[in-house]
């Protein structure tokens, strides 16, 4: 399948429940964000065009003054917690993590306390008290913590799960990160997203979109703005706003 035929089984999908008067809940997440670049430049002109919201992981060890006066001027954009430093603490053969049980839960809970005093004084109310691991990836002993230091709730990558902390989670990833970790095939994003749809409940929950603008190659830029052009006026859906993500977890 190519060119437009690819977009056309979404399309179809999207008109059917605008036709039934349902809306599809589509929101955007963007990971790994510190500091203004042409790549997050191309992310918010293509998203602020759109008039998609947009929620960045800022990575708050190394981010700074910088990156809050590049989004001055982006009401659109929201900035959310990701991790302390993004560090790999996990031993060798195991998957990365920076919030997983090789740390005690008060070391690492100090770090997220830190991570949003210092997003929150950079970005004012841009800041969302929600909480992005590093590599989507958390150890279950943190979970009943985060409501008290002040985290309404977190965002992984797959269908939200019952527990502590509310999750409003990203389901399709731009990145092909086994194969040649660059944009995956447009046709397996469609499936992606169509399959999300047709989970039970799914009409009362998000579609997350997951990116990596730092590690975009064309594929993943087109398939993004695509997909940002043919659904942002489309009346079978609606793109959250920051707020809108919050409420939407459960």
């Amino acid at each position: 399948m190519s060119g437009d035929r690819v977009w056309d089984p979404l399309m179809r999908a999207l008109d059917d429940r605008a036709g039934d008067g349902r809306v599809v809940r589509f929101w955007l997440r963007d990971d790994d964000a510190v500091a203004p670049s042409p790549a997050l430049d191309r992310l918010l002109d293509m998203a602020g065009g759109n008039g998609v919201p947009l929620i960045l992981a800022v990575i708050p060890a190394p981010t700074g003054e910088a990156l809050a006066r590049r989004l001055e001027g982006c009401p659109g954009a929201a900035v959310a917690l990701h991790g302390w430093s993004h560090r790999n603490h996990a031993g060798p053969g195991e998957k990365s993590q920076e919030l997983g049980p090789h740390r005690p839960v008060a070391d690492m809970l100090a770090e997220l306390r830190a991570g949003q005093e210092k997003l929150s004084g950079l970005h004012g109310r841009r800041f969302l008290p929600l909480l992005v691991p590093p590599w989507n990836r958390i150890d279950p002993a943190l979970l009943p913590h985060l409501g008290a230091i002040g985290l309404m709730a977190l965002s992984v990558f797959g269908p939200e799960q019952p527990g502590p902390a509310p999750e409003v989670n990203c389901h399709v990833d731009l990145i092909d990160w086994r194969g040649n970790r660059g944009g995956r095939d447009p046709a397996a994003l469609v499936a992606d997203i169509l399959a999300r749809l047709g989970q039970e409940g799914a009409p009362d929950r998000t579609v997350g979109i997951l990116g990596h603008h730092l590690v975009h190659d064309a594929a993943a830029w087109a398939f993004l703005h695509q997909l940002l052009a043919r659904t942002s006026g489309h009346p079978g859906c609606r793109w959250l706003r920051p707020a809108d993500v919050l409420a939407a977890a459960g």
